[in-house]
């Protein structure tokens, strides 16, 4: 039996997924099947995974509004954690809690109910569900700002990021086999450039609207409680709407089917969970880069205010609230500019060198120190630069880790949304190295996390390039491609020879190993 949520019961076999494939179904009727709105077995083969672009751009669409959402709320909480500093009377170490509590909720979230929940009841039911949550966690927000209780803001923020973990659960998997499979990274980074706009427009309204009236002290809170409770309603009611969108469903299933279809090109073998090990290696890195970058977000303005030593606390923190929304700005651009590099080059080469990039700019943003009574312009410039190369590693990290995972997709997508709990971690450290050494000095923490993250670009490089760049020249999806039947060998475990003169249309499909 087993813990269900643990359970390899929902992932489709080998067996199950050969035995459909004598009769394909089309991309069309996969999203005819669409229109009844029911839960799809994950090992069931719907034709979802031939969807072409044209196909893809309403659901993409759609699903897309959710990164925007998610971006918001992650905007709103890097200057809560700098409001909360002054309003609560609390340290940089305490103030962490709040990146500990949303952050938090990645990790269990991913591994246990909402990684359960997408393979079970598929992609729309998980946003419905990561929505709602979302929306009780925001409710939460005016009772914690009416007792002032920053446990209490605490436990609102693990039901938002509960929520939102639910929701990049099924959300980046989604729009990365929502199509093509030549353009995952580019659609990924396209639909993720709209989170960073949601975090740029985040702190930009948390300047001039939500705490434009904190009182003569600065220790109102009651702009945060209208605002989130405007965010439950909105949230509610985008529940509603995913019900009755057009929001087709791409299962393990299709995946592996998928998976088998681009063979020839990529000479894809499956292989169980446990041997897929560039996915961990992602895993590992998603969970360093996240950390890091969270870190560097959630005490940019304690950074800006140490830098302004010209400047009075309340007047530093207003004006690095507005220099971090440009930070951010460029982070937005950033993701923009790396989507457009993807149509044309290959997404790892731009990761290496965003990621190489990172870590001379936030080196350099730790050795300046900048006049003894001015202000440090130039480290600021360093750090901000950081935000722009930080863009596109994120969605980058998770396109090449889930890249021929076949039935795993789902599973492996969990356990990559699962590694942003790295966000729960390293800024605590930081925040706890700043009290003692200020936080200019303490970005070597980070710095020592994207070190981790960056040997992954390195690896994919120089071990796992001719696979990756082998997706690019996939023809499935294509307008012109359409695949007939298909037919596959199975391997025992003792290792049979491969079968030959097995021919589909327009692909050729090797044996693979059975579990």
């Amino acid at each position: 039996m087993g813990i269900p949520f643990l359970s390899k019961a929902q992932e489709p076999s080998l067996d199950d997924i050969h035995a459909q494939q004598e009769r394909r179904p089309s991309a069309a009727e996969a999203i005819a099947a669409d229109r009844q709105r029911k839960s799809v077995s994950d090992k069931k083969v719907t034709g979802a995974s031939q969807i072409t672009v044209r196909q893809s751009i309403v659901p993409v669409s759609l699903v897309t509004i959710l990164f925007f959402l998610w971006g918001f709320a992650y905007g709103l909480l890097d200057v809560l954690n700098s409001r909360f500093q002054t309003a609560l009377n609390i340290t940089q170490g305490q103030s962490s809690g709040l990146q500990g509590a949303y952050f938090g909720a990645y990790f269990i979230g991913p591994l246990t109910y909402s990684g359960w929940f997408v393979r079970r009841f598929g992609y729309r039911y998980t946003f419905m569900l990561g929505l709602s949550i979302y929306c009780v966690g925001a409710l939460m927000f005016w009772p914690s700002a009416v007792k002032r209780s920053f446990a209490g803001f605490c436990g609102s923020m693990f039901i938002v990021g509960s929520g939102l973990s639910t929701l990049e659960t099924s959300a980046n998997p989604y729009i990365a086999v929502c199509g093509p499979p030549r353009w995952s990274e580019f659609r990924l980074e396209l639909a993720q450039s709209f989170q960073a706009v949601g975090s740029v427009v985040a702190p930009v309204l948390a300047s001039y609207v939500i705490f434009k009236n904190i009182g003569e002290d600065g220790k109102s809170l009651e702009s945060v409680q209208w605002v989130y409770l405007g965010i439950a309603a909105f949230v509610g009611l985008l529940a509603v709407v995913f019900y009755f969108s057009p929001i087709p469903e791409v299962t393990d299933a299709d995946m592996a089917d998928q998976a088998e279809m681009t063979q020839a090109e990529t000479g894809y073998v499956d292989k169980p969970l446990s041997k897929q090990y560039t996915l961990f290696w992602g895993v590992a890195a998603q969970f360093s880069y996240v950390g890091a970058q969270v870190a560097i977000a959630g005490y940019f303005i304690n950074y800006y205010t140490q830098a302004r030593p010209d400047l009075n606390v309340k007047i530093a923190q207003k004006q690095g609230a507005n220099f971090y929304a440009i930070a951010q700005a460029l982070f937005a651009i950033g993701r923009f500019a790396a989507a457009f590099l993807m149509w044309f080059t290959k997404p790892r080469w731009i990761l290496l060198v965003f990621q190489t990039a990172i870590m001379v700019f936030i080196s350099l943003a730790i050795a300046i120190s900048g006049p003894k009574d001015g202000a440090n312009w130039s480290g600021l410039s360093m750090l901000m630069m950081v935000l722009f190369f930080e863009s596109c590693i994120f969605p980058t990290i998770f396109t090449l880790s889930i890249r021929g995972l076949g039935r795993h997709t789902k599973r492996g997508a969990s356990f990559i949304v699962s590694s942003i709990c790295g966000g729960a971690v390293v800024p605590a450290i930081l925040g706890n190295v700043a009290d003692i050494i200020g936080t200019r000095k303490a970005m070597v923490v980070p710095l020592s996390f994207f070190i981790i993250a960056w040997s992954f670009p390195i690896y994919l490089n120089l071990f796992k390039g001719k696979e990756l760049d082998a997706y690019r020249e996939s023809k499935v999806g294509l307008e012109d491609h359409q695949p007939e039947k298909s037919t596959a060998l199975t391997m025992d475990e003792a290792g049979l020879e491969k079968g030959e003169g097995i021919e589909t249309s327009q692909c050729e499909v090797s044996p693979m190993r059975s579990l």
